[in-house]
């Protein structure tokens, strides 16, 4: 398996995740699709249960569909034998990536005035799904539910989350697309979609467009991506809006609208192997941004993962 290959190199974090999303993307498969059905989880979790953040989403995401793990739950060598569980015998770990902050001392050219400079510095760590585990618990392993009907409720649910986000929304025509001018959002009218859960993927992904406003996240992407910002954009979107759709449970497959931009992605994650990160980041602060408009709120890892939004600078 390339993947395989790919963590066992001498090559960066970002570099490794960056060749096996190309990889993915040139075989036509998105990568950032959540591969758990009917599970009562959206995000990769750690074995504490708090979510990870970033790209580590959907690295993990990508690592669980292609080696057919069904467990959300990572874990290092260490956190298994704490746990009273045991790594399997032959295992091969993968990689979640986190930033290091150190300060290194740095000196003014012309007035040679000595300072104390912040950085940071890409780190990576192994860790192995339950499903490669002996002996944890149950809730490590969370069954998949086989029912297929929605659970009553659910469209008012998502009736109520998107209302309580402020933004301006017109339907018309039969495309959907943000206008960051006019500040709004055009949507073709409900009855057109499949179902209420693709209106409201569809009208998530046009959301996280609208967070890029000035007066919101102000995601200008000129200067990291320059006359690639447009691909870029909408590769932040999608990323967000599969984020959403995993909080909110929403089908994220109708997208192939937007297959593209897939070449236009190729082309920016070749010319530099930290363009996911930065999309991935960029994604996080919008996602997040919407869900605590519309009133959830995803808990903090609390180990310096929300640091993947210094990539954005």
């Amino acid at each position: 398996m390339a993947y395989r290959k790919s963590l066992h190199g001498g090559l960066s974090p970002a570099t490794r995740i960056t060749q096996e999303i190309i990889a993915r993307l040139e075989a036509g498969t998105k990568p950032w699709i959540q591969p758990w059905r009917g599970v009562p989880v959206s995000r990769p979790l750690r074995a504490c249960g708090i979510p990870y953040r970033g790209m580590n989403v959907f690295w993990l995401w990508m690592v669980a569909d292609m080696c057919g793990y069904a467990s959300p739950y990572w874990m290092t060598y260490n956190q298994a034998k704490s746990l009273g569980a045991q790594v399997k015998k032959g295992e091969k770990s993968t990689i979640a990536i986190f930033y290091k902050s150190y300060t290194k001392e740095v000196e003014a050219p012309g007035t040679g005035e000595k300072s104390d400079e912040a950085r940071r510095v890409l780190k990576a760590y192994p860790v192995f799904n339950a499903d490669q585990v002996d002996g944890l618990a149950e809730r490590y392993h969370p069954a998949a539910s086989l029912d297929l009907v929605e659970p009553e409720g659910r469209e008012t649910e998502l009736d109520a989350f998107f209302a309580a986000i402020p933004f301006m929304l017109r339907h018309q025509g039969g495309e959907a697309y943000y206008e960051p001018a006019a500040d709004r959002i055009t949507m073709p009218p409900a009855h057109l979609f499949a179902g209420f859960d693709h209106y409201y993927a569809t009208l998530a992904h046009e959301l996280s467009h609208w967070t890029g406003h000035p007066s919101r996240l102000a995601r200008d992407l000129k200067n990291r991506f320059g006359t690639a910002s447009y691909a870029a954009e909408e590769l932040i979107a999608e990323l967000s809006s599969a984020m959403l759709g995993a909080e909110l449970g929403l089908p994220i497959t109708h997208l192939d609208s937007h297959a593209s931009y897939i070449e236009h992605w190729l082309k920016l994650l070749r010319q530099d192997d930290r363009a996911i990160l930065t999309a991935a980041a960029k994604a996080e602060e919008a996602s997040s941004l919407l869900l605590k408009l519309g009133g959830r709120v995803i808990a903090d890892d609390g180990v310096g993962e929300p640091a993947d939004a210094a990539l954005a600078a």
